[in-house]
């Protein structure tokens, strides 16, 4: 119980503190007018007010991810609260803002562009159908759980019938302007969505449950740990609520609708610290409602590791028949408001791409339709394999945002530890994972993990080298 608690102070505290020191050190300006007001088309760019932008940045990062994979992550034990606290505050608190804030400073431009500006455009061409491709699967595989839930909760609708109804639902919210559908709907699923994870949060320390501790459970209590390392597969599987790269792809979204460059630490590194709250109840509820991390495993491999089990079994027990409600929201309305907005940031990485105008419906419907065509056959294909390597392919896009905020820092004279140091840390995560994991090339821990330090080492030095130069070909052009 300790542990637990110790840790949502920290990442309160951490959102003060350290957050405030991110903001010092990018050098948010209120006096700068922001392209929500800049660029306003009634479309994309929207001004909105702020309470509402951040429940929907919220929405849009979190969905299912700080649930589901905290569940999945509490079966390597305690650890996943450090992971939880240390990667939320210093590493992905720094992706988050930086990627809402490089878009406010870059006319909401999406992440792909952003990182071309200050990686290159090798980088840029390579994130444009990196992240676009990373949109489409996220959104194919939030449109076809839900279909699969409701067609159980009413079997006499088949499941491509609720394809259908989603897909058309997708449709309308991609290109309608993003006041009249996300700006009213999805700060009331924000909202449900911190109602249930503060219920059971409240319930789990006021019932007297027994959190298990960090002290003395610092080793891999997974039940295959010699095939599942604590590292990386804790740091691969918790994405959402530490460190997620699918968040750079949503952030430029709340970066057109923002009107004060100072609110830029209350939506895009708020949001996270408060997804990382929910991260933290959901990985404290699986470890304690099931007995302990023995438990835990015990009940997932029972039921298909089906982590929208636990959601149900918690729920219905320790918040009753409000719970069950939230429940259902929760693995029904949560996925499908993270499939549309990531169709929406898919549809605007590729006009921001072929720098094609959004104004009209008949341009939002030429990029839209196209996508829905690739994504509604990929619900036909067994993504049992595919969908593996999401959780390394949505890190390694955290980690490339993480470089191009440091290269930022670098190109205006600022201190760039902030970004540089998790950064570094991802590309030794990302790395080894994809070498050792069963879906990767199943290589020895003995092989990956000196690989994946080498390779994060050389990418310091190889950002150091052009950081060395940066800073002398500034201090030439100011004649210093």
């Amino acid at each position: 119980m300790v542990s637990f608690i110790v840790s949502i102070i920290a990442l309160i505290v951490g959102y003060f503190i350290y957050g405030k020191f991110v903001e010092k050190v990018f050098g948010a300006d209120s006096s700068k007018e922001t392209p929500a007001i800049r660029l306003e088309d009634g479309v994309d760019f929207v001004p909105m007010p702020e309470w509402k932008i951040f429940l929907i940045q919220f929405l849009n990062i979190a969905g299912l991810g700080p649930i589901f994979g905290a569940i999945a992550g509490a079966m390597w034990g305690p650890s996943a609260f450090l992971w939880i606290v240390f990667g939320c505050i210093f590493a992905g608190a720094v992706h988050d803002y930086f990627s809402g804030m490089l878009s406010v400073r870059h006319d909401g431009s999406s992440i792909p562009e952003v990182v071309g500006k200050y990686l290159g455009n090798g980088f840029k061409q390579f994130m444009r159908v990196f992240s676009v491709i990373l949109l489409v699967l996220v959104g194919v595989v939030f449109v076809s759980g839900p279909a699969g839930i409701l067609n159980g909760l009413v079997p006499s609708v088949t499941k491509n019938i609720f394809l259908y109804i989603i897909f058309a639902y997708y449709l309308i919210a991609t290109v309608v302007p993003v006041d009249k559908l996300i700006g009213k709907i999805y700060p009331i699923f924000g909202v449900c969505l911190l109602i249930m994870a503060i219920g059971v949060g409240g319930v789990l320390i006021i019932g007297g449950y027994h959190i298990p501790e960090v002290a003395g459970n610092l080793y891999n209590m997974h039940v295959k740990p010699d095939q599942y390392p604590l590292y990386p597969m804790l740091f691969i599987t918790i994405a959402c609520g530490a460190i997620s790269g699918f968040h750079a792809t949503q952030s430029p979204l709340m970066a057109r609708c923002i009107t004060n460059e100072k609110q830029g630490r209350r939506v895009f590194l708020g949001s996270m610290i408060a997804e990382g709250i929910v991260a933290l109840i959901w990985a404290a509820a699986a470890m304690t409602f099931f007995g302990g991390v023995d438990g835990l495993a015990n009940a997932m491999a029972q039921h298909g590791n089906n982590a929208g089990w636990v959601v149900n079994e918690v729920c219905n027990s320790l918040l009753g028949k409000v719970g069950g409600a939230l429940a259902i929201l929760g693995v029904v309305a949560c996925p499908i408001t993270s499939g549309d907005t990531a169709f929406r940031s898919a549809r605007l990485t590729i006009a921001d791409s072929l720098k094609f105008k959004q104004d009209s419906i008949k341009n939002r419907f030429l990029i839209s339709i196209p996508l829905f065509v690739i994504g509604f056959y990929l619900t036909t294909v067994n993504f049992a394999v595919i969908w593996r390597y999401f959780g390394w392919s949505n890190q390694t896009l955290a980690t490339i945002v993480l470089w191009t905020a440091a290269m930022y820092l670098v190109k205006n004279g600022k201190n760039f530890l902030m970004a540089v140091v998790p950064a570094t840390f991802m590309t030794s995560v990302c790395t080894t994972y994809i070498l050792v994991a069963p879906e990767g090339f199943k290589l020895s821990m003995s092989i990956g993990a000196p690989a994946g330090v080498t390779v994060a080492a050389a990418s310091l030095i190889c950002f150091l080298v052009v950081a060395k130069k940066v800073k002398a070909n500034k201090e030439i052009s100011e004649g210093i």
